[in-house]
């Protein structure tokens, strides 16, 4: 096995640099012609899959974030606002994105929606931004400034099921091709507390078509109490390095509840509106922790799984 970190050293693939700052990385040529092979993959692969790429701002006002729930749920773990103004509008706040799926959720209400079009897939590579605390980093695998391998899904609730299970197969695809070993597969759950948003019907609901996408496709998997999004269980599956470490690199959630956060709708077969259910999904995660992980292709049922921290810096939040 090969840590990362020492390969991207003798092969010139990436380095920091302390006039960038810590956990901001660049790409060298070489390791920029890997990433982009592993981009164009990635396209391709959305693109047979039906999925529309688009782009978004890298910034958004705070009031988006706020709408999401991300600035009260992660206020510690986002830049600081950065001030405007005065500007017609007075003065305006913008943030660094510490995620994409608010800008999807504004691209998707951008006008009036029919049953006829979704499933709707809308998918960017696309960067966020987390304001990780000094003394955390490790290479590719946690950083402050990330490519994100990110889609969200927005369709009927009787099409949610297919949506997400065709998001995992379409995981175990791309890890085939790749030769990317996964630890385990974790069904992340709620935990006590009050840091989960929605209602508890959703919540179950949710996690009952997740726990059944992955009973019917094979692997094992466990619950991960307390490691759910604040708005909904998600599928993680969890790779590790050459050190053991184990991290978050796929991601798949069933989302009943930002659709109501942004008001969501489409109009259906019998001409009312009706609310969509957002399917979030990232194949490789980061562009950085994608070459990240052990590249000793084995079976998935390679014995027990690795030990690990559990959530880092490029969960999805």
């Amino acid at each position: 096995m090969h840590d990362h970190r020492k390969l991207g050293r003798e092969l010139g693939l990436f380095g920091t640099d302390p006039l960038i700052g810590a956990g901001l990385p660049y790409w060298l040529p070489a390791g920029a012609a890997v990433r982009h092979a592993l981009e164009e993959y990635l396209r391709e692969l959305e693109r047979q899959a039906g999925y529309q790429h688009v782009y978004s701002p890298v910034l958004g006002k705070r009031e988006l974030y706020e709408i999401s729930g991300h600035w009260s749920y992660y206020r510690d773990g986002l830049y600081p606002p950065i001030e405007l103004g005065p500007t017609e509008f007075g003065r305006e706040e913008v943030v660094l994105r510490p995620v994409l799926c608010p800008h999807h959720a504004l691209l998707y209400r951008s006008r009036g929606r029919s049953y006829r079009e979704l499933p709707l897939r809308l998918a960017e590579l696309g960067g966020q931004y987390r304001a990780e605390l000094s003394g955390v980093f490790g290479g590719l695998t946690r950083v402050r400034a990330m490519q994100l391998n990110d889609a969200n899904i927005f369709c009927s609730p009787d099409q949610a099921v297919d949506e997400a299970r065709a998001a995992l197969a379409m995981i175990r695809q791309a890890y085939a091709a790749l030769g990317i070993e996964p630890a385990r597969y974790r069904l992340s759950l709620r935990g006590p507390g009050g840091k989960y948003a929605g209602d508890p019907g959703s919540w179950d609901r949710a996690a009952a078509i997740l726990a059944g996408i992955l009973d019917d496709s094979g692997p094992d998997w466990e619950p991960g109490e307390g490691e759910a999004a604040f708005y909904g269980p998600k599928i993680d599956v969890q790779v590790a390095d050459a050190s053991e470490r184990e991290a978050t690199l796929s991601t798949i959630q069933v989302d009943f509840y930002q659709p109501v956060r942004f008001d969501l709708h489409y109009v259906g077969p019998d001409g009312g509106r009706h609310r969509p259910v957002m399917v979030h999904r990232s194949i490789v995660g980061s562009m950085e922790r994608a070459v990240a992980p052990r590249a000793q292709a084995q079976p998935e049922s390679r014995g027990p799984p690795a030990a690990g921290p559990g959530r880092t810096g490029h969960d999805r939040l």
